[in-house]
């Protein structure tokens, strides 16, 4: 089977949990709590636990009646996440955490502690179905899309978290396990919740949000047209098609140039610089051709409204696939600057804890 045909843009392999809270509108909410026979300002009394006191059990909540807190706990809250293992590095500032589902399914999720913010990096499926290569997560395959309370519940669980530290969860990326914009209406609605105020959502700013893809050029334009401004990041790896068909296999549905034509829009209507994902991979990609020529065509495509993220790849156990040393990696970023890009190479928190998605999932699958 070619990599090409691996790719899985829809369905679940497994089934979507219970309806929780947070899967519901406003107005479904205040529907679900009259079939429990609550009154409609319930369903503001719940949110506000929920989205700003980070409390997920009514059991918790002793502003409800007592004899109605096991009835909202059943019928909306059903447990999402089960922590199965949670690591540390870089002297507790790095926690990178392993949940099981409902069903059984692996997923994680990983938050990063800086002077001056505290950034969360959340899973939007369970496995992924874009069959990059290099990648752990995308070797795996696709279990199934997450819902949007299990994309809702990582951040709280981190939200709450970091509110155990006295400090507070600013910053969310959207690079963990899966391809966001493959579930997207589920995405939606997560983000409008991380970034609404209490208590219809976290008061996250859209600006701290970051959405990356591997290049779904048709969502990247329906994302532009939603009046977010949150940051598009496009996980690019090699500026040709001809290695790109090989190294993200939906290439060969959507080229190089109809992925910039997108985030050139994305640029446009939204105003945000766009990101561009770069894993830096020993004797692949990483050559000076490649350098310059990802340079002019980032520079023509959208000017300086774009910024490159060179990423050192974190080898996965028994990978043919290396970092490139820190030379070439200095002179890769040297020659894009050179054709008037930005380029930075990004902090690497986490390594020695299998940071790069699905390492972790791996390892307890394998164990």
């Amino acid at each position: 089977m070619s990599d090409v045909s691996k790719i899985q843009l829809l369905s679940p392999k497994r089934g979507m949990p219970p309806k929780h809270f947070a899967d519901l509108t406003k107005e479904e909410r205040v529907e679900a709590l009259k079939e429990l026979g609550l009154p409609k300002f319930r369903a503001d009394q719940i949110a506000r636990h929920y989205y700003g006191k980070f409390e997920a059990d009514p059991l918790t909540m002793t502003d409800l009646p007592e004899a109605q807190r096991q009835l909202v706990k059943d019928a909306l809250f059903p447990t999402l996440l089960n922590p199965v293992r949670t690591v540390e590095t870089d002297e507790g500032d790095t926690t990178k955490t392993l949940w099981r589902l409902h069903d059984g399914i692996l997923l994680e999720s990983v938050l990063m502690r800086y002077p001056d913010r505290a950034t969360l990096c959340i899973s939007s499926q369970a496995g992924c179905g874009m069959a990059c290569p290099f990648c752990a997560t995308g070797q795996g395959g696709l279990d199934r899309n997450l819902s949007t309370a299990e994309i809702v519940d990582q951040v709280r669980a981190a939200a709450a978290m970091m509110a155990a530290e006295g400090s507070r969860l600013s910053n969310i990326v959207f690079m963990g396990m899966g391809e966001p914009l493959a579930n997207y209406n589920r995405l939606l609605s997560a983000v409008r919740q991380i970034t609404q105020p209490s208590p219809d959502g976290f008061g996250i700013s859209q600006r701290n949000i970051t959405i990356s893809t591997v290049g779904l050029a048709p969502q990247i334009r329906r994302l532009a047209d939603e009046g977010l401004s949150v940051t598009l990041a496009v996980s690019l790896h090699t500026p040709d098609d001809e290695l790109r068909d090989t190294l993200v296999p939906i290439n060969n549905r959507f080229a190089v140039s109809e992925v910039l034509d997108a985030a050139s829009y994305y640029a446009d209507q939204t105003g945000r610089r766009v990101s561009i994902e770069y894993a830096l991979i020993r004797d692949i990609n990483d050559q000076d051709f490649r350098a310059d020529m990802l340079g002019k065509k980032l520079h023509n495509a959208l000017g300086s409204r774009v910024h490159v993220n060179l990423i050192p790849l974190n080898p996965t156990p028994g990978s043919k696939w290396d970092a490139s040393p820190r030379d070439r990696q200095d002179e890769f970023v040297r020659r894009v600057i050179a054709q008037g890009v930005t380029c930075t190479v990004r902090d690497t928190k986490g390594q020695e804890i299998a940071a790069a998605c699905g390492q972790l999932a791996a390892d307890e699958q394998a164990g």
